[in-house]
């Protein structure tokens, strides 16, 4: 696989070339556009002056001619936004890959201190691991991503992900031109809810009256000043008084017309963004069966998703229209253009309503495929994990994925045999990275994703970590009594199914002896459930228990040494209990004793 950075580095290149070419043919439009504009003008004013053909014609072919070059301008426009947008997202790609900074939304919002988790692993926040896969760009892409990292999927569909993401992993151009489409308009939390309102809310239905004057009365209007202008029939009064009555008849509808307009102001951007995006999903050909799967929903009869939220985004669009009020006069007072929106909506929603937010969900789960495909880009030496129903977890050479490779120290383990392990080593030894580094690779083997491994066999199991328990001063909690429930917590899920559990030095609230007496029975009470996992702790009395289970337990540890009066860690797991302490040698050296 070629290198990531050479990759982003060339297509940067690429994209300001591109960029380059689209502004200068950009603003040549934008000159001729003006030209043009100046020479209507001229053509204009001497026709009205001479009432010549000539100047007649040269003026409207000046419009036409005003008008194609705005559409050309307009779809220059798009594409510039397009491609400042792929010029950002290589731009930062390649500051991320060279540790400059993470220019990616955190996920903060998506902090849950109850979840099994999350929390304690640091799943979401700053520098964490949403912070470093999260490539969405919609506000259900985050959210669908942040579930996937809450949540483990069955194995069936860890299976069928896997293959998705390595498909998408391979194909850097459509994923970063899907990114791109979500970037061209800031995608809103409410935009999302108010049309999830919107499709659930029953559109009221016209009274056959109002639908035939709808069209009748407009068409007597026209009629009628047609005829006056040619005859001087001295009917502008009678036109007035159609002109006003189609007014009143809109203002009678206002209130239906109202009820179908959300709280968001340009939601008909963001619906063309979404009809965009689902288009470059409908026009892929996908290899496997999950994107094939996707793909399927988005195509109908009547047409495919895009087409009808594109029609949804105009629709929108139009009926937004009448918070414009010359344009509402103009519009209603000579055509109802409001009362056949109405009547568009209403007929939208009866065929598409129901369909609409699982269309818009899809974006959702394709962005959140696509960060994990870009995670696997990114660390081309991660490794697909195998599964197997056995309950046995084998990593080789696992390590932490947030950690610098060239720094990254990696070990060794299985719970096959032996399932649980009792952990020491000083403080800064390892030991927490240990058990985040499994606990990470666990979650991401859970969703598809490749993990921090050369090689990795696993039984997806649920995930439960206690390790950054904290007081609750909103519930008038202490320390030892939320460590307390938590630890519940993870009783009763073990209970229920075999889980992978990691304890990082429980029960710190309490005396030595209170601890370790219940850091053993804790021990005792997770192996006889069958729970996979580690325990680490500083009471080297507590790997006494191992004798007890050999069986069921295993020691290891994190070792430090004292060389040249100086503390080295070479963070390597070892087999048995830590044997070196460095707490009192470093007091010593930093002059606290």
């Amino acid at each position: 696989m070629k290198n990531p950075i050479d990759t982003y580095s060339q297509n940067l290149a690429q994209q300001k070339l591109r960029y380059a070419q689209i502004k200068s043919k950009f603003n040549s439009i934008s000159a001729a556009r003006l030209v043009v504009g100046i020479a209507i003008l001229i053509f204009g004013y001497y026709f009205f002056k001479t009432t010549s053909p000539l100047f007649a014609a040269l003026a409207l072919a000046s419009i036409a001619g005003f008008i194609v070059l705005i559409k050309i301008h307009g779809r220059l426009s798009s594409r510039r936004k397009l491609n400042k947008a792929l010029i950002e997202i290589n731009e930062n790609e390649l500051s991320f890959l060279n540790g400059e900074k993470i220019p990616f939304p955190d996920g903060l919002q998506f902090v849950d201190p109850t979840h099994a988790y999350s929390y304690d692993l640091d799943f979401f926040g700053p520098r964490s691991l949403f912070h470093v896969l999260n490539r969405t760009t919609t506000y259900i892409g985050s959210k669908t991503l942040a579930k996937t990292l809450s949540t483990l999927l069955p194995p069936s569909q860890i299976l069928e992900n896997q293959p998705a993401i390595e498909e998408l992993a391979n194909d850097v151009a459509w994923r970063q031109e899907l990114q791109s489409l979500g970037m061209v308009t800031a995608d809103r939390q409410q935009i999302y809810q108010d049309l999830q309102t919107w499709t659930k809310t029953t559109p009221q239905k016209q009274t056959k009256f109002i639908h035939v004057i709808s069209y009748v009365l407009p068409a007597i209007l026209i009629g009628l000043m047609v005829y006056n202008y040619i005859f001087d029939a001295g009917l502008g009064n009678l036109c007035v008084l159609l002109f006003l009555t189609n007014l009143g008849i809109l203002g009678n509808q206002l209130k239906m017309i109202k009820q179908e307009l959300t709280g968001s102001t340009k939601i008909d951007e963001t619906l063309q963004n979404y009809s965009l995006m689902l288009q470059k999903i409908e026009t892929k050909e996908f290899t496997s069966e999950k994107l094939k799967n996707l793909k399927s929903q988005l195509v109908y009869p009547s047409g495919s998703a895009s087409i009808q939220i594109e029609k949804l985004s105009k629709l929108f669009g139009q009926l937004e229209n009448i918070l414009n009020p010359v344009g509402t006069v103009l519009f209603n007072g000579f055509l109802l253009f409001h009362l056949h929106t109405l009547r568009g909506f209403r007929n939208w929603k009866f065929n598409f309503a129901e369909k609409t937010m699982n269309w818009i969900d899809l974006i959702g789960e394709m962005e959140a495929l696509n960060s994990l495909a870009n995670f696997a880009y990114n660390n081309p030496a991660f490794t697909f994990p195998e599964l197997n129903d056995k309950h046995e977890i084998v990593f080789e050479k696992l390590g932490h994925p947030l950690l610098n490779a060239q720094k990254r120290v990696t070990s060794d383990i299985e719970f096959t045999k032996q399932k649980f392990i009792i952990l020491t080593g000083s403080n800064m030894s390892g030991k927490s990275t240990f058990l985040r580094s499994l606990g990470v690779n666990m979650v991401l083997a859970g969703t598809g994703a490749p993990v921090c491994a050369q090689r990795a066999s696993i039984h997806p199991i649920p995930v439960y970590v206690s390790m950054r328990v904290s007081d609750s001063l909103n519930d008038s909690e202490s320390f030892f009594f939320a460590e307390v429930k938590r630890l519940k917590e993870v009783m009763d899920a073990a209970e229920k199914e075999t889980c992978f559990v990691l304890l990082d030095e429980i029960l710190r609230g309490t005396n030595s002896d209170d601890k370790r007496t219940g850091t053993v029975e804790v021990v005792k009470k997770i192996i006889a459930k069958n729970a996979i996992g580690a325990v680490a702790t500083h009471d080297l009395k507590v790997c006494d228990t191992t004798a007890e289970y050999p069986d069921q337990l295993m020691n290891k540890c994190f070792e430090v040494e004292i060389v040249d009066n100086e503390l080295y860690f070479d963070y390597q797991l070892r087999d048995g209990v830590c044997k070196n302490k460095s707490a009192t040698f470093l007091m010593k050296k930093m002059g606290v004793i």
